[in-house]
């Protein structure tokens, strides 16, 4: 079935994307070494652990992320982005990655809650899930005088959520569950080869 998110009406991507996309995340190495006291490495299997704890965001930005990416790909009548612990990935990969990555995105969480202050007198969680959609589409958009970061920060989150959920055990089987291809991506022509 379709899903009503934010992603698919605001991203539209074929099947290869996906998978490309997919590729690239899964590529990217899960561990780091810290130059901090020897501790145990973070691993895909420890972000569904329900003891988790985030390696970089705190807990209102963890829940920022979690009411993002479920905005994004939203449960229906299969699981969304909350239930494939994107939030958990995204807070990993970023831990992981380079710093100029990882400044960029707590910034845009940052510019996000101070967007939604401006416009509802409330972080951007505690808003409606109207008043939350009405800001996605208008970052989506673009178009409004000052929006500018926190459109490029919406493309990055659309971006990493996509990629990572379809990378997931959860995303993965949604590609294709029960043979349920697209038509843009099946051959069209009747004619032989």
């Amino acid at each position: 079935m379709r899903r009503a998110g934010l992603l698919c009406t605001m991203m539209p991507m074929n099947r290869r994307e996906i998978l490309k996309l997919g590729v690239a995340v899964s590529s990217v190495p899960v561990s780091a070494a810290t130059p901090a006291a020897p501790q145990a490495e973070p691993s895909v299997k420890g972000i569904q652990q329900s003891a988790w704890k985030p390696l970089l965001f705190d807990d209102h930005q963890n829940e920022t992320v979690v009411a993002l990416t479920e905005l994004i790909i939203p449960a229906t009548d299969t699981p969304g982005a909350k239930a494939a612990l994107v939030n958990r990935y995204i807070d990993l990969f970023l831990h992981d990655g380079p710093q100029e990555q990882r400044e960029h995105f707590l910034a845009g969480l940052s510019w996000l809650d101070g967007y939604a202050m401006r416009k509802h007198q409330r972080p951007f969680v505690r808003c409606t899930p109207a008043q939350q959609t009405a800001i996605l589409e208008t970052l989506d958009r673009g178009k409004e005088e000052g929006v500018e970061p926190g459109a490029r920060f919406f493309q990055m989150i659309k971006g990493f959520t996509s990629r990572i959920y379809y990378s997931t055990e959860i995303g993965f089987k949604e590609l294709n569950k029960g043979g349920r291809v697209p038509s843009t991506f099946g051959c069209t022509h009747s004619g032989r080869h």
